[in-house]
């Protein structure tokens, strides 16, 4: 039994993968923006299931504040998390900013992830088959940005925005791997369709495929045990894809790094000391 946190996982495939997981009877820890909604999604799940093996946190991603407590919380219950799914998402027409002037976009889709991933690292590392799982998207191809405005001042669109974090999902999933690609930790990205989820209809107007269609990748890299030789790959429909031409630019990655590092208020020489001082 996997014990396995999926971010974003009151709705949509987030929701889904966590259903499925559940189903298998892995221990799972939902996450959301709320409590109620997270009670409605651990009763749902429990009652298809009968998996009680189930908790969840609950935390804003807009801010850094929520995302500290609810890593407190979980340093509380866990001794270990397996896996962590990085799944939380949104797409929003018009710009908006938390309260550090960040892009809420950039800072749900990416920067959550990046800061949480650094929280919780010394859980995963209790795991004996640690995973890491970024959700990114097929939309990262269109990314549209200038290295000097990674937020959008300028020129922001939904779709730019969305498309953009889905790059740096990959960014990071890349540069990550190459931090741990000498340790236990597995890496991996992917792209999980066109799913018809709240997010989509939200961005784009259309129905896609069904959520079981959705959560087939990311069941299948929190699970699998034929991954070994696919470390750090991106993936779609349960196979290795080559990701876009510029996601692949380690230049771009490392400064992406450093940025994230900066904006998340962490000092560099930690960040890469607690990523690389791992047990093999």
């Amino acid at each position: 039994m996997q014990t396995i946190l999926i971010t974003g996982s009151t709705d949509g495939i987030g929701k889904q993968t966590a259903l499925e997981l559940a189903d298998l009877g892995h221990q799972i820890i939902i996450h959301g923006r709320n409590e109620e909604r997270c009670l409605r999604t651990l009763d749902e799940i429990q009652n298809k299931t009968n998996n009680r093996n189930l908790d969840f946190v609950v935390a804003d991603f807009s801010e850094f504040e929520p995302i500290n407590e609810m890593v407190k919380t979980l340093n509380s219950k866990f001794d270990k998390i397996d896996v962590l799914i990085n799944n939380a998402g949104v797409f929003l027409n018009q710009r908006k900013t938390n309260s550090k002037v960040i892009e809420l976009t950039f800072m749900i889709n990416h920067l959550a992830h990046f800061y949480l991933t650094y929280l919780i690292f010394d859980l995963l590392k209790n795991s004996d088959d640690p995973r890491i799982i970024n959700v990114s998207s097929i939309a990262h191809e269109s990314a549209d940005f200038n290295n000097h405005d990674f937020q959008l001042k300028k020129n922001y669109s939904g779709y730019s925005a969305y498309a953009n974090s889905k790059l740096f999902n990959l960014w990071f999933t890349y540069a990550l791997h190459r931090r741990l690609k000498n340790s236990k930790f597995k890496v991996f990205a992917l792209h999980p369709g066109v799913i018809s989820t709240k997010l989509l209809y939200a961005g784009f107007r259309i129905q896609g495929s069904p959520l079981n269609v959705g959560a087939e990748t990311p069941v299948y890299l929190a699970v699998s045990n034929n991954l070994n030789d696919l470390n750090g790959k991106y993936f779609i429909k349960k196979k290795p894809q080559k990701s876009s031409k510029l996601s692949y630019d380690e230049n771009l990655q490392e400064i992406f790094w450093d940025y994230s590092i900066e904006l998340c208020g962490l000092e560099k020489e930690e960040v890469e000391r607690k990523f690389s001082n791992h047990s093999n």
